[in-house]
C-alpha cells in the first residue's frame, strides 16, 4: 500500500508515539490528521507540518466520528494510527490491609485503554472500507492499534492496565478476521519500555532502571523506532492479524 497521498488518522498523535508517526507518515508523503486532547502539542504540529488538528476524546463516539469525517475530507482514507494515552489506574489486586483494588479505577483504564480503542478501531475501519479498494488484492486499508508486552506479562499492581492491553492483544485476530471481506487489514504494535519525552527529567532515571534490563540492545525503545514499524505495518499487505512486540526481547519481571 502506498503511504504517499493516502489520508492518515493519527489518534494520540501529539504525545511521544503519535508524534513520531506524524512525522514519519507525513514524510512519507500521506496526509495527517493529528486527533489527540493536548491542544497546545496538536496545534504546534498543525503549524509546523501543515497537518490538521482535531480535539478528539477517544472515548466518545462522536469525538472519534467528527477525526474520521477529517480524515475522509482530506482525502483517501486508507490509514489509522491509534496509539492514544490517560490515565491508568493501579495498585495490588488485594492490598496490604486488605482492601480490594477499587472498581471505579478498572472501569476507567479499560475505558481509556480498551474501550477507546475499540471506539477508534470500529469507526476509522467502516470509513476506511468505503474508500475504493486499491491494487489486484483488493486491499482498502490498515488500522494500527497499540497493545503493550503488559498485556502478555503485566507485572504486580499493574492489573487493569495489563487487562486493558490484554483485550487490545486479544481484539487483534477478531477484528482481522471480521473485516477481511472489506480488504481493511488490522495490526497491533506491543511496545516494551518506550522513552518518551513525556517523562522529562524522569527519562534519565527510567533509563538507568529498564535501560541494563532490556536483552539487546540494553537502552529503552525510541518513539522513531515505534514509528518506523508502523510505517512498515502500512506498507506490507501481508501483515494483517498479527500483534508484533517492539521490546529488545524484554520480559517484563514480575514487579
Amino acid at each position: 500500500m502506498l503511504i504517499e497521498g493516502s489520508s492518515a488518522l493519527v489518534v494520540g498523535g501529539a504525545g511521544g508515539l503519535g508524534e513520531a508517526t506524524v512525522r514519519r507518515l507525513h514524510a512519507a508523503g500521506a496526509r495527517i490528521v493529528v486527533a489527540d486532547l493536548a491542544d497546545d502539542k496538536g496545534k504546534a504540529l498543525q503549524d509546523e507540518l501543515g497537518v490538521r488538528y482535531v480535539r478528539t476524546d477517544a472515548t466518545d463516539e462522536e469525538s472519534v466520528a467528527a477525526a474520521v469525517r477529517e480524515a475522509e475530507d482530506a482525502g483517501e482514507f486508507r490509514i489509522a494510527v491509534d496509539c492514544h494515552g490517560g490515565p491508568a489506574s493501579g495498585g495490588r489486586l488485594v492490598g496490604k490491609d486488605g482492601s480490594p483494588l477499587a472498581l471505579e479505577g478498572f472501569r476507567a483504564t479499560v475505558d481509556v485503554y480498551l474501550t477507546g480503542v475499540f471506539n477508534v478501531l470500529r469507526l476509522a475501519a467502516a470509513a476506511i472500507a468505503r474508500t475504493a479498494p486499491f491494487g489486484e488484492d483488493g486491499g482498502r486499508g490498515v488500522v494500527v492499534t497499540t497493545s503493550s508486552i503488559a498485556g502478555y506479562e503485566g507485572q504486580a499492581g499493574q492489573l487493569p492496565y495489563a487487562a486493558a492491553k490484554g483485550g487490545v492483544t486479544a481484539m487483534t485476530l477478531v477484528a482481522a478476521r471480521d473485516l477481511s471481506p472489506l480488504g481493511v487489514r488490522v495490526v497491533s504494535v506491543a511496545p516494551g519500555t518506550i522513552l518518551t519525552p513525556a517523562y522529562g527529567k524522569a527519562g534519565e532515571q527510567l533509563e538507568a532502571y529498564w535501560g541494563p534490563q532490556v536483552p539487546h540492545p540494553r537502552r529503552m525503545g525510541h518513539p522513531e523506532e515505534y514509528a518506523a514499524l508502523v510505517q512498515h505495518l502500512c506498507e506490507n499487505d501481508y501483515l494483517n492479524g498479527e500483534v508484533v512486540r517492539l521490546d529488545g526481547a524484554l520480559r517484563f519481571p514480575p514487579k
